[in-house]
Formats: structure tokens, C-alpha cells, sequence
């Protein structure tokens, strides 16, 4: 009896120490995962805190309740953790070499790794705050294409913008990286010696983490993987932006850079061409004719960002649309100046992120105004009191036609600093005005952009207590003052100034779901117009090449994309306008934007919303071809 009970009683002891032995392997493996998970949970946080900021900081001209940011933050947040798992995968495996080898040299590897991501997602953060209030669309890496010109780039914003900007990057750089390297202290103290049965048993619960990493990375194993589109969930698209992670969208854009050409392949090649068919005519027939001479000399205003959003900042102009031909339904292509000067000059449409301006070996191929009028004997020249070389202008200017470039080298160093962004717009308007007016023996085309009405709103004029509506009336002030002064010479009975701008902004909330944000003035004035007149067709940016060149008795059918809206051929007016991931249509039956993004209609403003949605996919996907096959 005592003999078996002293056996039963070491049988218990032996069960206990084989538990307490096994506890204690299961705790030495579970504190193994304490670093890798902690060092997630804290990645993940610091992308919900972002978007929090980034509401608050991004909120002019966008309510929003905590009801909202909590919906943010939910649809969000399987990007966030999608995108996480990324940055985890360093500190894994830094974690699985940890089980077999202890040094300090992986905890100074994880420091330094900390401190890089730390560098790299505060500059994240802090350019997807800044960039968004102008841009509108969440970071990618389309901004990186206005860093070669770092200058420019520098002129949007002021010293005191860079400055907090700088001061923002520094603290947040500091923060992210103490809190990794409170992580870290986790891992560094677990650094000792295991059992051999601990590492392998480890070691193995590590290896069926891998399977686990790659799904949620791939965000599931549907055909469907990770992408922007999957967080979007209102009709705001405010909000449906600040979910989006910052770091994601610019990392997965990269294969969407602006000088890739992404493909759409919505429809079979057939399905596209009978789409297609008729929509752009490059024949005229039975024009109007507008002008009393088909030689006059031609000076094309390409006014940086003024849409008709800015019509109450812009009196004169509203008066030259009484005096000349009011072209009164005309719609921007495109949301950059670097895409609205091709789409102006050659009457090629614009991409949601490729910029053909940044393709040299596609804009040697391209039509354009300049090249038409130089074949006809035109002297050409282009005016911009900037920097030529920006977004790769020079390229494109030389290379369609234009002979005589002047830009802010061209003046005086007092004259290159009345403006952030280089000459004003005062003294290039007078350096137009001088190149019009001296005596010339053949026609002259003169395109010229302006630049005064751009980030910082920085002119030598006030009048509105708004700067940036102040911007854009003095624009309007000079560009008076050059008609009234050209008014008075001889020069005047046989000029034509076309006035246009090279795309619109978002201003006081209106932004790309709605139609107005994109509808720009067009208007043609001067002594070789017949006589005053407003045309009401629906029409885009890009048709006013065909339509001068029908006026120059010129044939315009290289002008693929280009239509004359005067023409009897031009039967079925529409316009169409393509943004960051995104494009809209307007014809008669009404207006409908779609996010191709979220792949989906977001506003729908149209009797026929299914057509306009076909037809937009159309055009992008035929437009994307075009631009492909160029060579």
C-alpha cells in the first residue's frame, strides 16, 4: 500500500516537472514571437494614426465626423495591414536567424532597418498631406517626375510652407523611431540561450508563419489581389482617400509611372473600334468661317490654371467673350500643364498617369499646331517666363515645331525673381507684345504660357483679400492690358489671339466629381475675327487644333484626336477629361465620372450613364493603344 502510493506520488512528480518542462519551452517559444508581433501591431498603428492626421490636416473644404473617421479607419484598415506585412519582413527574418545565432549585430541590423523605414514613412506622410490639398489624389509616384527639376517644384510653396513641413518630418521621424526602438529593447533582452528542442520547435512555428505572410500580402488567395480600390467605400471621395495608405499607393504605382504606358483592355480590339467608330472625324465639311484671313498672325495664351472656376476673379475675360468667338462648352482633357500643352498644341489626349510630354521617343511623332503653320511658311516661337526644361518642355516644344524658344534665362536676374516660379506675368506679356508688334515680313505663331497664377500665389498686384483669386485677376489684369495696348496698333487687324487655359483646379470644394470643376474658358479675339459669336457645342481642349487649322484652310488629318467642331463631320459633340486613376464624360444627356480605382461609376449625372461609362473605357483604351504603337 505505502509502496504504491509512494509510486503514485512520483508518477505526479514526474507529470508535473514533464508540464512544468513543456510550459516552460512553450514560454521560451511564445516570447519569440513577442518582438515580430509587437513590431506589427505598432507598424499598423502608426498607419491608422496617420490617416487620422492626415483628415484633420486635409479637412479645408471637406466635413467629416468621428462617425467617419471611425468608418476611415474600418475600410482601411486591411490595406494597412496588407501593407504592414511588407515591412515585417525584415524583422522576421532577422527573428528566424536569432534562433540559432545570438549577436548584437541583429539588434544593430534592426536599428538601422527601424531608422530607415522610420526616414521613409515620415516622408510619406508628409508629402501625402502636403501634396494632397493641391493635387487631390493620394501619393504616388508621379511626383517623383517633378524632383528633376527641384527648383520648379520649390516655387509652388513658401518658406514658411517647407519650413513646418521640415519641422513635421523631423518629429516624426523621431517618434516612429522610438517606438521601434522600444520593440527592439524586447528583442535584445530575449537574446539568450535555448534548448535545442526550443529553437527547432520554433523554428518550425516560424515557417508556417511564411504561408500566412504571403496571403495577407497578396490580401487573400481570391484572383483578385491587394489594391487601393478595395478600401473605397462612399461617395465622398475624401473619404474614400484618407483610407487609402499613403506608403501603398506610392509603392504600387511605381509599375504606373508617368512615362509607362498603362494598359486598359476593357473591351475586345473589335468591341473598341466599333465603339469608336465616328467619334472623331479628321476631315472638315461645310466649316464656319470664322476668321476674314486665313494667314494672320497667331498668338496662342495657354493661362496656367484658370478654368472657369475663376470667372469672378477674371472681368476682362468675361468681356473678350462678348468681343470675339465665345467657344462656351469647352472642358479641359486633363488636370497638369504638362499634359494640357500637348493636348493643346498637338490635339493629343491625356492619360490618368502617363504624361507624354516625359516620352521623347512618342512627342518626335506627334502633330501639333506649330509644326502645320511652320510647314505654311509661320515663323514660330514659344514665351515662358519659367523653366523650359520642366517636365521635360523643351523636348516636346523643339520637337513640334517651334524654333525660337524664350523662357526666364532669356531676362534680367531682377526680372527672374518677381516671381517664385520665375519671370511674372506682366513683364512676359510685354515680352509677347514686343515680338507681335516688330515688323515681320511672314506670319507669325507665338504660343505662350503664363505662370503667376500657380502655388504660391505670389504677384505684384493686390486687389482681393483671396490670394488665390487675387492671382488670377491679375492675370486677367495683364492680359487686359496686352489687348488694349494691341488694340491700338496696325498689327491688330490681322492677329489672332486664342485664349485658353492648360487645365482647371480644385477650388472651395469643387473637385473632379464635379462637372464644373473642368470646364475652361476658350475664346478667340482680335482684328482677324469676323465678327462676334458664341459657340455652344460640347467640346475639349484638344479639338482646337483642327478647328484653327479648318480656319487656315489647312488639312488636319494627322490630328487623330483632334476634332473641328465647326465641321458638319463633328456629329456627336462629347468631352472627355482624365485625372489621377480616374476619367469623366459630358455630352448632351449629362455628366458621369469614373474611379478606376474602385472600378466604378462615382458620379452619375447622366439620362445614359451606361453609355458615357462605355464610351470614356473606350476612348482611354483606344487613346492607350495609339499612344503604344507610336513610332
Amino acid at each position: 500500500m505505502n509502496y504504491e502510493g509512494g509510486s503514485d506520488l512520483r508518477k505526479d512528480n514526474k507529470r508535473m516537472k514533464d508540464d512544468a518542462h513543456l510550459f516552460t519551452k512553450l514560454h521560451e517559444c511564445v516570447k519569440h514571437f513577442i518582438f515580430p508581433i509587437s513590431y506589427y501591431i505598432v507598424t499598423v498603428l502608426i498607419f491608422v494614426l496617420a490617416k487620422i492626421v492626415f483628415m484633420f490636416v486635409c479637412r479645408e473644404g471637406h466635413a467629416f465626423t468621428l462617425a467617419d473617421m471611425g468608418d476611415v479607419v474600418k475600410h482601411g484598415l486591411s490595406l494597412d495591414l496588407s501593407t504592414a506585412l511588407y515591412f515585417l519582413i525584415v524583422p522576421f527574418l532577422i527573428s528566424i536567424i536569432s534562433i540559432w545565432w545570438k549577436s548584437k549585430i541583429l539588434t544593430i541590423i534592426l536599428k538601422v532597418y527601424s531608422l530607415i523605414i522610420s526616414l521613409a514613412f515620415a516622408l510619406a506622410f508628409v508629402a501625402d498631406t502636403s501634396l494632397y490639398p493641391f493635387w487631390g489624389f493620394k501619393l504616388d509616384a508621379s511626383c517623383l517626375q517633378y524632383l528633376e527639376t527641384p527648383n520648379e517644384a520649390a516655387a509652388s510653396v513658401t518658406g514658411a510652407y517647407l519650413f513646418w513641413r521640415i519641422l513635421a518630418f523631423i518629429i516624426i521621424v523621431i517618434c516612429i523611431y522610438f517606438l521601434y526602438r522600444w520593440i527592439i529593447s524586447l528583442f535584445a533582452r530575449e537574446q539568450r540561450k535555448e534548448t535545442l528542442n526550443v529553437q527547432w520547435s520554433t523554428f518550425i512555428i516560424y515557417l508556417l508563419f511564411i504561408p500566412i505572410i504571403v496571403i495577407g500580402i497578396r490580401g487573400g488567395i481570391d484572383e483578385s489581389t491587394t489594391n487601393i480600390g478595395q478600401v473605397y467605400y462612399s461617395q465622398d471621395q475624401f473619404l474614400n482617400h484618407s483610407a487609402v495608405n499613403p506608403v501603398f499607393s506610392f509603392l504600387s504605382s511605381f509599375e504606373k509611372t508617368a512615362n509607362n504606358i498603362v494598359d486598359y483592355d476593357f473591351y475586345s480590339q473589335k468591341e473598341c473600334e466599333e465603339l469608336m467608330k465616328g467619334l472623331y472625324p479628321t476631315t472638315s465639311i461645310e466649316c464656319d468661317t470664322l476668321l476674314n484671313t486665313q494667314r494672320p498672325d497667331i498668338v496662342v495664351i495657354l493661362m496656367e490654371s484658370a478654368g472657369e472656376i475663376m470667372a469672378s476673379a477674371m472681368p476682362r475675360l468675361q468681356q473678350l467673350k462678348k468681343e470675339g468667338i465665345n467657344f462656351a462648352n469647352c472642358f479641359a482633357n486633363t488636370w497638369r500643364t504638362d499634359r494640357g500643352t500637348v493636348c493643346t498644341y498637338s490635339g493629343y489626349p491625356s492619360f490618368p498617369t502617363s504624361s507624354v510630354m516625359k516620352m521623347p521617343n512618342k512627342t518626335r511623332h506627334l502633330p501639333s499646331i506649330a509644326r502645320s503653320l511652320q510647314n505654311e511658311g509661320y515663323d514660330t516661337h514659344y514665351y515662358y517666363g519659367g523653366d523650359i526644361n520642366f517636365t521635360n518642355m523643351r523636348s516636346y516644344l523643339i520637337a513640334t515645331g517651334f524654333s525660337s524658344l524664350v523662357w526666364k534665362k532669356d531676362f534680367s536676374a531682377d526680372e527672374q525673381a518677381t516671381s517664385k516660379w520665375g519671370v511674372c506675368d506682366g513683364i512676359m506679356f510685354d515680352a509677347v507684345y514686343k515680338q507681335l508688334t516688330q515688323k515681320h515680313d511672314t506670319p507669325q505663331l507665338i504660343g505662350f504660357s503664363t505662370l503667376s497664377s500657380h502655388e504660391p500665389w505670389d504677384v505684384p498686384l493686390k486687389k482681393l483679400n483671396d490670394p488665390i483669386k487675387n492671382a488670377f485677376y491679375y492675370l486677367d489684369d495683364c492680359l487686359g492690358r496686352f489687348v488694349d495696348k494691341l488694340k491700338s496698333t496696325k498689327q491688330w487687324e490681322n492677329t489672332l489671339l486664342v485664349i485658353l487655359p492648360d487645365h482647371s483646379i480644385d477650388f472651395q470644394g469643387v473637385d473632379e466629381t464635379q462637372e464644373r470643376r473642368n470646364r475652361i474658358p476658350l475664346v478667340w479675339i482680335g482684328g482677324a475675327i469676323k465678327e462676334a459669336k458664341t459657340i455652344t457645342q460640347i467640346c475639349n481642349q484638344t479639338d482646337l487644333p483642327a478647328t484653327l487649322l479648318a480656319q487656315c484652310g489647312l488639312a488636319h488629318t494627322d490630328f487623330r484626336w483632334s476634332r473641328d467642331v465647326l465641321s458638319s463631320s463633328y456629329q456627336y459633340p462629347f468631352a472627355v477629361h482624365n485625372y489621377n486613376n480616374g476619367f469623366s464624360v459630358r455630352d448632351s444627356t449629362g455628366f458621369m465620372v469614373y474611379d478606376l480605382n474602385s472600378q466604378r461609376v462615382i458620379v452619375n449625372q447622366s439620362s445614359d450613364t451606361k453609355r458615357l461609362e462605355r464610351l470614356g473605357k473606350a476612348v482611354l483604351q483606344a487613346t492607350t493603344t495609339d499612344l503604344k504603337n507610336m513610332q
